[in-house]
């Protein structure tokens, strides 16, 4: 009984695993966001637990069939879709002063963001991004209502493990690119890039698609 069980519970795990690994490793808002921190080394633990957490949350919601809900309200959608789009298109203008701005940044030459500015900005990277919902809530959750009635909870926590593996590898790994980041031109590039990223997502928003 158990080996038949063990079989069974596997297969939905590594499908939630590869499913999420999928749709969150890729260059988005959030882990633009978590990148930069890792490069700066501040608040790392906390920032990557927020967005592991807050993945699991949302993807618990996905495997529940709150994404079905989701889904099928047009005004909620818009308006995730607009307010995601003015957040991301004001985030991507800080970044792009911070490329262009006369001082230019170093990994120790940037003032501390305290911790509560921090964890705000990372909640709101999460949360009023649209993509995130669509990623933990619609999609994956698409994909659980397609696995056999006991297999969903294994495919989640599947789901959350690839997001949290994620995130902490991406966080604590940044510190490897320490040595390039130490020249201000690549803070510079670094900043261009996370604001063409943030205005690209806000357009596909507005966009709808």
């Amino acid at each position: 009984m158990t080996i038949t069980m063990d079989a069974a519970i596997a297969p939905s795990f590594i499908t939630g695993f590869a499913t999420s690994a999928a749709l969150i490793v890729a260059i988005g808002a959030q882990n633009a966001f978590v990148l930069r921190q890792g490069l700066k080394r501040s608040h790392v633990l906390p920032v990557v637990l927020v967005c592991a957490l807050s993945d699991m949350l949302l993807i618990g919601l996905g495997v529940s069939g709150f994404g079905a809900l989701v889904q099928a309200s047009p005004t909620l959608l818009a308006a995730a879709r607009w307010g995601g789009a003015l957040f991301l298109i004001g985030y991507g203008l800080i970044a792009a002063r911070r490329a262009l701005g006369r001082n230019a940044l170093a990994l120790q030459g940037e003032a501390a963001t305290d911790l509560r500015t921090a964890l705000l900005t990372c909640l709101a990277f999460t949360y009023l991004n649209p993509h995130c919902w669509l990623d933990t809530v619609v999609l994956l959750g698409a994909v659980s209502a397609q696995q056999a009635e006991g297999a969903r909870v294994p495919f989640g926590i599947g789901a959350a493990s690839a997001s949290a593996v994620w995130f902490f590898a991406l966080g604590y790994g940044a510190r490897l690119l320490a040595p390039l980041f130490a020249r201000p031109v690549a803070w510079r590039v670094l900043d261009g890039g996370i604001a063409l990223v943030m205005w690209t997502i806000a357009a596909m928003l507005v966009r709808g698609v």
